[in-house]
């Protein structure tokens, strides 16, 4: 089976009707994408499967190995939440990836850097991922577009514009506090780990961009 599709059923890569979600690591073989597919897992869970809101998520390395597959212990960390690894082939971070990117999460301060390094008026649309987590939860949901009124894109639109308004306001209490950290190499508890760190982060994140919580919890 190959990659994904560029885009969700219902959607079209590269147009102005979807909003493009890139999740950047270092090798794209752990973090990113076990952050991918648990994003699209956590947008099928709140919006229904096959999604068709317009919301396209994807990832890519700095020091991508392009064409690998994701590491054995990620796939398994993905198993554990009933997320789907299959298909997945990992990327080299392109401009054009980050071009056609609405929002940036990366892993790291030093991926925020190296994606803002890259240009393209980059700077606004990334964050890490904790540190977009930290910010949207200090936005008021009833500030933004509603979903079934607007559309799920202008409210992700929105939650952008939002938490970078506010990014120099609400500092982190420390840097490490803003930080995933690399599970390359490591054993399957350390991946298991980081996992819980990524779905904690991630959660607050869907439900923002969705006004939907996850199941289970209130709204």
């Amino acid at each position: 089976m190959a990659r994904f599709p560029e885009a969700f059923p219902g959607t079209f890569a590269g147009t102005t009707d979807g909003f493009r979600i890139l999740h950047v690591s270092t090798g794209n073989v752990c973090r990113s994408p076990i952050t991918e597919r648990l994003t699209r897992h956590a947008l099928a869970d709140r919006l229904g499967d096959p999604f068709t809101g317009g919301l396209i998520v994807e990832s890519a390395g700095t020091w991508g190995h392009e064409g690998a597959a994701m590491e054995t212990n990620a796939a398994t960390v993905l198993a554990d939440f009933g997320a789907d690894s299959t298909g997945f082939i990992g990327r080299e971070l392109l401009d054009e990836h980050v071009i056609r990117a609405d929002l940036v999460l990366t892993a790291t301060r030093d991926h925020r850097a190296q994606v803002v390094s890259m240009g393209h008026s980059a700077g606004l649309r990334t964050f890490t991922l904790k540190e977009f987590t930290r910010l949207v939860r200090a936005i008021d949901p009833a500030t933004l577009p509603d979903p079934l009124d607007d559309g799920v894109v202008e409210r992700a639109r929105a939650l952008v514009r939002a938490a970078a308004a506010l990014r120099g306001w609400l500092l982190a209490p420390s840097p490490e506090a803003d930080e995933v950290h690399d599970p390359y190499g490591a054993p399957l508890p350390f991946f298991r780990s980081i996992g819980d760190e990524i779905k904690e982060a991630l959660d607050p994140v869907v439900t923002a961009l969705t006004g939907v919580p996850a199941p289970g919890l209130p709204a």
